[in-house]
């Protein structure tokens, strides 16, 4: 692979590298992706295997860490339906490609399910496991740590203040209005209270493009997948991620949610400081979703598309949320973790 030149792969080199360094002989198929390059690649007898050349401009301190993440949840809790590293013919979990500055590569199981995010059908059971296993992966990374865990990421929640110079990437001013209602209520109420919470490294992306379900039982989550934003910072921001993309369009928005952070306490129990806040959290993370989205839009007009997948919806949810009574939202969201307690 030295005679690549320009940085990034096609399916033909992907097949080759998988053949040569893991002995693996199957055809490619890029996937989307908003950094990385991903191949999927298929053998003849129907193995699948997903092919990860790191982003170029990544810290690869940074990818080394995505890296020994999954290796240490593979140690950690090998039960969890996460993807697994697959070592190269000479042991090795991640492999340089290129010459020059060499591109990173790493090989990983591929997981069956089909992405949450092209599923219709949604419980209050489903929504309990998604909870459930984003508990068991925060406490099956409680004692990880790495050089690069506290890397500068832009979608770390617990720095949320600084999106404040990008409200402009929002044109309309009644969103933009919005969205800097959000962050000025992230500033008031919940950065003064971040010191006090428990910090660990987190996935940090749960949303319903990187959780995976049984096709044949949609209630079954078949895999928590895309570490690309795994990060250390404060723990609750992780089930208010995914909380954010469960809440309900009507009369009761924080209903469905309420029943994935119940499975989250079922498996990693929350603090009542963590619960007070988690309402402000996914409001946070909705602010995040658009006004990242828009810069980042505005910067990458052909993955326009992918970037702005979740906006409208996005929209949508961070003005109900805006209506709410925080103080009886918070109180709702202590009451609901009281009886998940109980039931243990």
């Amino acid at each position: 692979m030295d005679e690549l030149e320009d940085r990034r792969l096609s399916p033909e080199d992907a097949e080759r590298l998988v053949r040569a360094r893991w002995r693996i002989e199957g055809r490619a198929e890029a996937l989307s992706s908003e950094r990385d390059q991903n191949f999927r690649i298929e053998t003849a007898a129907g193995r699948r295997v997903l092919l990860k050349i790191a982003d170029p401009a990544e810290d690869r301190q940074v990818t080394n860490f995505q890296t020994e993440l999954l290796l240490h949840l593979e140690r950690a809790d090998p039960g969890l339906p996460a993807p697994r590293i697959l070592r190269a013919l000479d042991g090795t979990a991640e492999i340089r490609i290129g010459a020059g500055t060499p591109l990173v590569a790493r090989l990983l199981s591929f997981l069956d399910g089909t992405p949450l995010a092209a599923v219709t059908e949604r419980s209050p059971r489903q929504r309990w496991r998604i909870g459930e296993r984003l508990g068991r992966l925060g406490a099956a990374l409680a004692g990880f740590r790495h050089p690069a865990d506290e890397h500068e990421l832009i979608w770390d929640m617990a720095r949320a203040a600084r999106l404040r110079d990008l409200l402009g990437e929002v044109e309309d001013a009644d969103r933009r209005a919005l969205a800097e209602a959000g962050l000025d209520r992230f500033e008031r109420a919940v950065a003064p209270a971040l010191a006090g919470l428990r910090r660990q490294v987190i996935h940090a992306d749960a949303n319903p493009s990187n959780i995976l379900v049984d096709p044949a039982d949609p209630d079954m989550v078949a895999g928590l997948i895309d570490f690309g934003d795994a990060v250390r910072t404060v723990l609750a921001t992780d089930v208010a991620v995914a909380a954010a993309y469960h809440l309900a369009d009507g009369d009761d928005p924080l209903g469905p949610a309420g029943e994935l952070i119940a499975g989250y306490h079922a498996a990693l129990p929350l603090r009542p400081e963590e619960v007070e806040l988690l309402c402000d959290l996914m409001a946070t993370r909705l602010v995040m979703i658009v006004v990242i989205g828009a810069w980042r839009a505005r910067r990458h007009p052909g993955n326009r598309d992918y970037i702005l997948r979740n906006n409208r919806t996005a929209w949508a949810r961070l003005r109900r949320l805006a209506d709410l009574d925080r103080q009886a939202a918070a109180d709702r969201l202590h009451r609901i973790c009281r009886e998940e307690a109980a039931h243990v």
